[in-house]
């Protein structure tokens, strides 16, 4: 397994999806690749967190 550059689907950066992420993805049974960079993933765990406080 190569490193992969994907492109986040919300803000349109490049991120890296390292063999090492790529491994734990395997070893956890998940099997898409992650479509939004770390910043953006972030964001829209708080978003989703604060809807279900509210």
């Amino acid at each position: 397994m190569a490193d992969k550059v994907i492109v986040c689907k919300d803000c349109g950066t490049e991120f890296v999806f390292t063999e090492g992420e790529q491994a734990f993805y395997k070893e956890k049974g998940l099997t898409s690749e992650p479509v939004r960079c770390r910043d953006c993933r972030a964001a829209k765990k708080a978003k989703n967190f604060n809807r279900r406080e509210a």
